[in-house]
């Protein structure tokens, strides 16, 4: 049984610059259409799914209408047994926070909000092509504690062209002082095909590798001090609100992934959804394929990708599971990337800057 369900919305009500997740802009027409599409293929894994923990993703999920939303999450609890459901994750775009829909999702049950607020400037934010400003982001955010959500998670990123360090501190002191229970910092990636990298490209924006790799301690440091646990090179959370969904990708558990591009790992099977919503449609309501790739995974190859992701959490991967990479271990430990404890490989403050580096040689 698989107890992980991602869900794709590819939707978005304005394409960010950096973004590299498919996504598209839609009228209500295709939106209805996809929604048809999307329950057809969660009823075909209904018999595989025992469902813990949802995550729906995007694309930006909250920009669906109170009607379509209310679609979404009554065909979702026809379907699915959510009788073992721990954690109902949504991702949320400030601009796109209402009270109805926020009661709404309150109501069928989904139980923590990842919102992409960014930055708390809004000079900042008009870098990053986001619509919303500072004070809508935390009208949104006051607006989710008062419908009753106790589990909000807040997205931010550093490394954003103009960002100084004391503007970075300014953005984790603010997140700090609203006290969500989980947090996630994002250093900016140019991702190719996306409006940064073609920049990056002609050099009108230059990364500060330096500067950021300050910006990644700062919020160690702060976040750290201020009760949150670094339980994931980019995450922190209070005590007992790790993202349950998220680290069940990085432990190597199963999970299905439903919409258009979606990928799913199950018992050494991987397959991804094709990244076109109209032939995703299409493909589901004739009854074919909706995978474009798929692959068995060797025994090897999933024990390597437990250990990469295994080893970016506070976890760490324990000696036996690591034999494989000993050497390599053991060179890295002399080089101050990693050092042990109790049985096991964990990370150093200079290993977390370079953890994707460390990660290849499971490769």
């Amino acid at each position: 049984m698989v107890e992980h369900l991602y869900i794709h919305i590819p939707f978005c009500p304005h394409i960010c610059p950096y973004c590299a997740f498919y996504k598209e802009s839609a009228g209500k027409e295709r939106v209805e259409s996809f929604l048809d599409a999307l329950l057809i293929e969660a009823s075909r894994y209904r018999s595989l799914l025992s469902v813990r923990t949802i995550f729906l993703g995007g694309g930006t999920p909250s920009a669906l209408s109170f009607t379509q939303m209310e679609r979404l999450l009554s065909g979702l609890h026809e379907i699915l047994d959510l009788s073992h459901l721990e954690e109902w994750s949504i991702e949320m775009n400030p601009a796109t926070v209402a009270t109805d829909k926020a009661k709404l999702l309150y109501q069928a049950g989904v139980n923590r909000i990842s919102m992409g607020v960014q930055s708390w400037n809004d000079e900042l934010l008009k870098t990053l092509g986001r619509t919303h400003s500072a004070q809508k982001a935390e009208e949104s955010f006051d607006l989710l504690r008062e419908v009753g959500f106790k589990n909000i998670s807040v997205d931010l990123i550093f490394g954003i062209p103009g960002q100084s360090l004391s503007l970075w501190e300014k953005t984790l002191k603010k997140t700090i002082d609203l006290a969500p229970e989980h947090l996630s910092a994002y250093g900016l990636t140019y991702e190719e095909g996306t409006p940064f990298f073609h920049l990056l490209k002609h050099g009108v924006m230059k990364p500060n590798e330096h500067l950021e790799a300050d910006q990644f301690q700062l919020a160690f440091e702060l976040l750290e001090n201020a009760g949150y646990k670094h339980y994931e090179i980019s995450n922190y959370a209070q005590e007992k609100f790790e993202s349950k969904h998220n680290m069940a990708y990085w432990l190597g558990a199963n999970y299905l992934g439903l919409g258009p591009s979606a990928f799913s790992t199950v018992e050494g099977l991987r397959w991804r959804n094709i990244a076109d919503t109209l032939l995703y449609i299409s493909s589901t309501q004739a009854g074919e394929t909706t995978h474009d790739f798929q692959e068995e995974l060797s025994e090897a190859t999933l024990a390597a990708e437990r250990a990469a992701f295994g080893l970016r959490t506070h976890y760490g991967i324990d000696f036996q599971e690591a034999e494989p990479w000993r050497d390599a271990m053991e060179k890295m430990e002399k080089e101050n990337l990693l050092y042990r404890k109790d049985n096991r490989w964990l990370l150093t403050p200079r290993g977390r800057l370079l953890a994707d580096s460390v990660s290849e040689i499971f490769f």
